[in-house]
């Protein structure tokens, strides 16, 4: 029996692909006619074979539960999201914006703070922060770049707006696997390039290489780049691995490195030690380097941070740069890229409430039912809560958190995130979902075209982090 979309019902959601139960959207018509031929059977025997290629191809992400970690295979929907290049000229030039005011936010805080001199940025809020690295105070790093490869996360409410949700300059995470998720549609589903060219993805390691070629402090025609990982027990080593194969680097960690003397890093290599002028590091600031931030640290480089700060070594994402990687943070970046850009926002912010006003806190705690609560510097979907699912006795206990620390909180309404079709056993539906593009900065910047779609595979869940049962799709920019 044939696909029946008549009865894929949204319940008045935003829905990517259909704009009402069997009738599609004017960029995924094709898509859509594709699916109307197919039935239960051939549904599920292709969700099946990409789960088994998934599996063949070693795609995998780490999930830490209180028994250890776990390593599982990537959870991948065959059903991709389709965006028309028209709406995604405007999201690539608004998280250019974004990414240019964010770095000059980052270099003047460790400078001249010139920001918060002029009222527009609370004092309080750096004073506070965990990710503000005083061991950077007064660096000049390459071309005046802090954060070299950010995540920016966005998301579609039920009237199809978009708005940023946060942002991740730290090590932002996910883009091999929104490499993978194209080759793998590819295998299973061919027939939609017929109908379809949707914009390549694949040339984001070159890209990325290019981009780290650009911090070289030494001008060699091929400079030594590594890709610095905490291990094969990180949640993220697959992807780790998997963009040093693409860029041709060599995959590093902290013992495979050394800090002379002369402050400039080595890399040992069984012809001896070899130097190394960029490192890619997927490490947190706190563990890169024992002898300037946790002493305990097994996972860094001793001296690595003196090495930079001479200047005899880049590093991509720079220290310090999760100082802008904060959900209060994330609350002024309107106000920070009309400070220094002159510009207003091309891509709003979801509405935020800062619980560190008065004014702002007492409405949280009247509506905690309503909204959702965010810690400053948690990821992964840990520490929120999500006011309409959680008991009174969750509520209860958040307002306590936020009365003694309104600084770490903010609250966001509930948005009703847009939906894609998903495969469901043999049948589609509407699962909600955001998105993450890439955006790298060196001499010149560049978004990726598409990015991660994660969906919440869970019925009614707004949580789309892989970590608590969410999984992907493929992303499809295409010129209609």
């Amino acid at each position: 029996m044939p696909i029946d979309l008549k009865q894929y019902n949204t319940d008045g959601l935003y829905d990517e692909l259909l704009a009402k139960p069997n009738r599609s959207r004017s960029h995924a018509k094709h898509l859509v006619r594709q699916l109307r031929k197919m039935d239960a059977a051939d549904l599920a025997e292709r969700q099946d074979a990409a789960d088994l290629a998934i599996k063949e191809m070693g795609v995998t992400f780490t999930v830490y539960t209180e028994a250890g970690a776990i390593d599982r295979n990537w959870p991948f929907d065959i059903v991709p999201r389709i965006i028309p290049k028209s709406e995604w000229d405007m999201v690539a030039k608004g998280l250019k914006q974004r990414v240019k005011a964010l770095n000059k936010f980052i270099d003047d805080l460790y400078h001249e703070q010139k920001i918060i001199k002029d009222g527009v940025f609370p004092a309080e809020i750096l004073a506070d922060s965990k990710n503000f690295r005083p061991q950077c105070v007064g660096v000049n790093p390459p071309l005046g770049i802090w954060a070299h490869i950010c995540g920016s996360d966005l998301v579609r409410d039920g009237n199809g707006r978009l708005y940023v949700l946060e942002d991740n300059l730290r090590v932002p995470s996910g883009v091999s696997y929104m490499l993978e998720n194209r080759e793998v549609t590819k295998r299973v589903f061919p027939e939609l390039f017929e109908d379809y060219a949707p914009m390549p993805v694949d040339d984001y390691p070159s890209q990325l290489f290019d981009t780290l070629c650009d911090l070289s402090p030494r001008k060699v025609k091929h400079p030594e780049i590594v890709v610095l990982t905490p291990g094969i027990y990180n949640s993220a080593y697959f992807e780790h691995a998997y963009l040093a194969q693409q860029m041709g680097c060599e995959l590093v960690e902290g013992r495979d490195l050394l800090v002379d003397d002369k402050d400039v890093v080595y890399m040992r290599t069984v012809s001896g030690p070899k130097r190394v002028d960029v490192i890619y590091r997927r490490i947190d600031d706190e563990f890169m380097d024992p002898e300037a931030f946790r002493e305990d640290s097994m996972l860094g480089v001793p001296g690595l941070l003196r090495a930079w700060k001479s200047g005899n070594v880049a590093l991509a994402n720079a220290p310090g740069a999760g100082v802008a990687d904060d959900k209060v943070v994330y609350a002024f970046v309107p106000e920070i890229i009309e400070y220094y850009l002159g510009q207003k926002p091309v891509i709003p912010n979801v509405p935020t409430y800062r619980c560190m006003y008065k004014e702002e806190r007492d409405y949280v705690l009247d509506n905690l039912d309503k909204l959702v609560v965010k810690p400053a510097n948690e990821s992964g979907g840990y520490g929120m809560l999500m006011g309409k699912s959680a008991t009174q006795k969750e509520r209860d206990q958040f307002a306590r958190l936020i009365r003694r620390n309104p600084r770490n909180y903010i609250a966001q309404p509930t948005l009703s995130l847009s939906t894609v079709p998903t495969v469901i056993h043999d049948h589609l539906e509407p699962r909600h979902v955001d998105l993450r593009p890439f955006i790298l900065s060196g001499r010149k910047t560049q978004v990726t075209t598409g990015g991660l779609t994660r969906v919440a595979l869970r019925k009614g869940s707004l949580v789309v982090n892989s970590s608590q049962g969410g999984g992907s799709k493929d992303t499809w920019i295409v010129d209609a």
